[in-house]
């Protein structure tokens, strides 16, 4: 148990890794700034995490580039729009609701509410089937059957 502990802290580390602290801001409000961006561009290179969380150099470069440009006064508005503009929305880890990307937003309700419409059309389409009912043996099935089993 003691092993899966250690194991289990020992994975869960490797994201406070990321970030060197010779790349911290010295002014805290900038510092929180720069971590909120890092946290909301994707990694290029690994695809799945934030900048924060990566090892990769581009993320290491990444998070250098928002530390320069929250330091030359820039909004976060046009932080991320520095990024987008060179690495397209990919790069955010959250995409803009405009666009094309509409549809893909789009796409989760929608197909949610045809799934529902079909279902729900399955099950009125079975409720007025009509009921089979199965007739018994003939008469002629019945004898035949006894014969065989008393033999």
């Amino acid at each position: 148990m003691k092993r899966l502990v250690v194991l289990f802290w020992m994975v869960l580390s490797t994201a406070a890794l990321a970030l060197d602290p010779s790349e911290m801001l010295e002014d805290p409000e900038q510092e929180a700034r720069a971590r909120s961006l890092d946290h909301a561009l994707r990694c290029v290179v690994c695809q799945s995490e934030s900048v924060a969380s990566s090892n990769a150099q581009w993320a290491i470069d990444a998070r250098q580039v928002i530390r320069e440009q929250v330091v030359a006064g820039q909004s976060n508005a046009q932080i991320v729009d520095f990024f987008v503009e060179r690495y397209g929305e990919f790069v955010l880890m959250t995409p803009r609701t405009s666009g094309s990307n509409w549809m893909l937003w789009a796409a989760g309700p929608l197909m949610f509410l045809l799934a529902a419409g079909i279902g729900f059309g399955y099950l009125c389409g079975r409720s007025r089937a009509p009921v089979t009912t199965e007739a018994g043996l003939s008469d002629e099935e019945t004898r035949r059957l006894r014969e065989i089993m008393d033999e």
